[in-house]
């Protein structure tokens, strides 16, 4: 069997936001910033939305528990497939040193009605108060 991927988050799966405290706490081995180059965000309704484009994603690498891994697979991809994203791997997610990880992460489905671009590619600093309330 392969390695499980870990997850790059850039929305309200980031630490300090309610849907990673609700779906996440505890079920994770490790958290780190990271950055996702050749990206761009849109706000959404209540959340951002990643699109393959010119920018970078601010964001979190999230390393799911070994124990916990197939179970949180399934529980993100209902929520985030609800939301009109769709699950794809990604090579060049970046670590504070530099490092590259290959990731899961969620972009908009091509049907998706995409918001405004979120200028500087960070949900949190676009709505400073937004993303840690439902």
């Amino acid at each position: 069997m392969r390695t499980p991927l870990p997850f790059f988050v850039y929305g309200t799966l980031r630490p300090g936001a309610y849907n990673h405290d609700r779906l996440l706490l505890g079920r994770t081995a490790a958290e780190e910033e990271a950055r996702l180059p050749g990206a761009r965000l849109h706000d959404g309704p209540g959340y951002p939305y990643a699109v393959p484009g010119e920018g970078t994603v601010a964001g979190t690498l999230v390393t799911a528990a070994p124990d916990a891994y197939g179970e949180l697979l399934g529980v993100l991809d209902r929520m985030e497939g609800d939301a009109g994203y769709e699950r794809t791997a990604v090579e060049t997610v970046r670590l504070r040193d530099g490092a590259r990880v290959r990731a899961w992460t969620y972009v908009a489905s091509p049907e998706t009605a995409l918001g405004p671009l979120i200028v500087g590619g960070d949900w949190f600093r676009h709505v400073p108060d937004g993303p840690r309330t439902p």
